[in-house]
């Protein structure tokens, strides 16, 4: 799946989410962030919310985002910001949430994540990564799929990642029942399946008035590393080309979820992946920059749309 015309914006990997949003009115808007209490979940409600936006954060730890929520609160003027529980890996919380959503909803990001964890398996047997990132993510998106058709002209953020180059979904064994188990390649899956869903989604909810663009935020020091070293994430990198770690703050991390979530600049653009606030290139072998033709892929998207409803009996 490729694209003529490619999207460019004014802004640039060192933008922070507040320039992107400079000038732009979210009122009247209603935003959920996932992850919403920690890393470039935070920094994404606050831009939001400062554009006028009500923003809830759905969280696991409800303490830290009645926090995050006040901090936004006391250093915006004007902030709505709300707090809901959310445990991604648990397909009633999911449920639940999506479930007790009224009225309308203008933007989902899908933000929270895991990365790199030991093996780790759901009730049902899933590898933690997948179940988290994609599964559910994406029973949430289909769950709040009737509001989100009710807002008329929503969109969808999946936040994905560099690390999606280093596998595609492996469907015969998403679930590291066969092989050996790999934290950076069940990784890398998971984020492939973050992009290929918003491949899927945008075909599939068009006619809602719908986007959904995938991202990679870039490289940012968050808790979202707590399961690597630093040391471990300098040699993967350098692994892979282009020697060590550009780090970005969390409010540039941020820029570009908020550029997909609500920039004026992306008006009716769907289905594609967006780094530096830019829409990306082809990646070249060798390197970790720009989409994986796999990620793209229709078919593959389409397959892992059917995958997930049948894991998730949906």
């Amino acid at each position: 799946m490729t694209h003529t015309n490619r999207i460019t914006t004014p802004f640039t990997g060192q933008s922070t989410a507040a320039e992107v949003l400079e000038g732009v009115d979210l009122r009247g808007r209603r935003a959920v962030v996932t992850g919403g209490a920690s890393g470039i979940g935070v920094e994404t409600a606050r831009a939001l919310a400062a554009a006028g936006a009500e923003v809830t954060l759905a969280v696991r730890d409800l303490d830290a985002g009645k926090r995050t929520a006040e901090d936004i609160a006391a250093t915006t003027e004007g902030a709505a910001v709300l707090v809901a529980p959310l445990d991604l890996a648990d397909r009633a919380s999911v449920a639940a949430f999506a479930a007790a959503w009224e009225g309308p909803l203008h933007i989902l990001v899908n933000n929270a994540g895991v990365m790199a964890c030991p093996e780790t398996r759901t009730p049902e047997g899933w590898e933690l990564q997948f179940a988290t990132n994609h599964l559910g993510h994406f029973a949430l998106a289909v769950g709040l799929h009737p509001a989100l058709a009710a807002a008329g002209g929503a969109r969808v953020v999946s936040v994905s990642s560099s690390a999606h180059l280093r596998s595609p979904v492996v469907f015969d064994d998403i679930h590291f029942r066969e092989r050996p188990y790999d934290p950076w390649l069940a990784y890398g899956q998971s984020k492939t399946a973050n992009v290929l869903f918003a491949v899927e989604a945008a075909r599939r909810w068009a006619g809602d008035g719908i986007a959904v663009n995938a991202l990679m935020p870039g490289g940012i020091r968050t808790a979202l590393q707590r399961h690597v070293t630093e040391e471990e994430l300098e040699r993967l990198r350098a692994q892979a080309g282009g020697g060590g770690i550009t780090w970005k703050t969390v409010e540039q991390g941020a820029a570009t979820s908020v550029l997909v979530a609500a920039s004026p600049l992306l008006e009716d653009v769907s289905g594609r992946y967006f780094e530096d606030c830019q829409e990306a290139e082809p990646n070249r072998e060798g390197t970790r920059r720009g989409v994986a033709a796999y990620a793209l892929d229709p078919e593959a998207a389409t397959l892992l749309w059917q995958v997930s409803a049948d894991l998730l009996d949906l």
